[in-house]
């Protein structure tokens, strides 16, 4: 827990694979996340970082103990919001008091959070659930386990992709397939990878080139029927109007790393101002922050919302996974997790 700071307190919690998930950037079997709470309980947030984003944890706990000092009250509108969070310190720092305040004015005003914010109610869309990169046969035994789940996204940027990719679809005919390489290839690697790769019916191709190789994600997409949906290259409103202009389909909305709810709402309503196609997506983190992103399906295209599937002791309660993946939001006020010791 944090000092005695009243106003708020935060707590790290270690979260563990199911299985070592293994990307372009490295192999890891925990991650980090941080529950922020309000006063007396009054609103929960989550921040949760990849080590690859570079965020240090120091850095973060600043944002919160210097929140937690401030003599303003907390905020009563969802418009006083983002100037009470502000703009300095890490993503995922604001993001966690983003998601707290607005869990504040949800529980007291009664209604879920996607009320809270005028959104229509979410849509019960299916999630993919992820495999991360190992040997063939190792990738092809988690797609069969994985049987429930309709739609699989395969991550890659390996030495030998389409061997994967073979040994998935071989498992999985019937699943609809999604391909994350997490910035792993050249923008001229991945128009050759990806007509290589093709011929495995694919759904769609994320972040094929590095997070700021805008252009060269464009160049991609100009070069493949398969919609190119950026992720790493999506943080700030500026983002989403240069990859609009590139060209690329759509882009993976992460709160995590754009700041939490009030600034991802507006840049999902961008996007769809743009024309560009939208993803909900998640960081490895727990129900709390995944269960709140759920609140915006209404709004999406499609969901990557699979974390707690992939956490072996999620310490919460929220989103339920029912038939083929699809994901459900609790009804409960707020963003609507629980603890899991509270939880049903």
């Amino acid at each position: 827990m944090s000092e005695t700071l009243p106003r708020l307190c935060w707590q790290r919690h270690t979260l563990h694979l199911r299985n070592p998930f293994r990307l372009s950037y490295g192999v890891s079997e925990t991650r980090t996340s941080f529950w922020v709470r309000l006063a007396d309980d009054s609103g929960w947030g989550e921040a949760a970082i990849p080590p690859y984003y570079g965020v240090p944890d120091t850095a973060m706990i600043a944002v919160w103990e210097a929140a937690a000092r401030r003599l303003e009250p907390f905020p009563e509108t969802v418009e006083g919001i983002a100037a009470w969070v502000g703009e300095e310190g890490p993503a995922p720092a604001r993001c966690a008091l983003d998601l707290a305040l607005h869990d504040r004015l949800a529980r007291a005003a009664g209604v879920p959070l996607h009320a809270l914010l005028s959104l229509p109610p979410p849509a019960p869309l299916s999630t993919s659930f992820t495999i991360a990169i190992a040997e063939p046969e190792e990738m092809a035994r988690l797609a069969r386990e994985a049987a429930r789940f309709p739609i699989l996204k395969i991550k890659l940027g390996s030495d030998d992709d389409a061997a994967r990719l073979a040994a998935v679809r071989a498992a999985r005919p019937d699943a609809v397939l999604r391909v994350d390489a997490n910035a792993g290839w050249s923008a001229e690697e991945a128009v050759a990878r990806i007509a290589q790769l093709e011929r495995y019916d694919l759904e769609m191709i994320e972040q094929p080139v590095g997070r700021h190789d805008i252009v060269g994600m464009g160049r991609v997409q100009a070069r493949t029927h398969l919609p190119v949906i950026a992720d790493e290259s999506v943080q700030t409103p500026a983002d989403v109007e240069a990859l609009a202009a590139a060209g690329v389909a759509g882009i993976n909305l992460k709160l995590q790393k754009v700041g939490g709810l009030g600034p991802g709402v507006a840049m999902l309503r961008r996007a769809r101002q743009l024309g560009l196609r939208v993803l909900l997506g998640c960081m490895i983190e727990t129900s709390l922050g995944v269960t709140a992103m759920a609140h915006l399906a209404g709004l999406a295209d499609w969901l990557d919302l699979d974390a707690p599937l992939l956490i072996a002791d999620d310490p919460f309660v929220g989103v339920q996974y029912e038939g083929a993946g699809r994901v459900h939001v609790p009804a409960r006020p707020g963003i609507g997790a629980l603890p899991r010791s509270d939880g049903a």
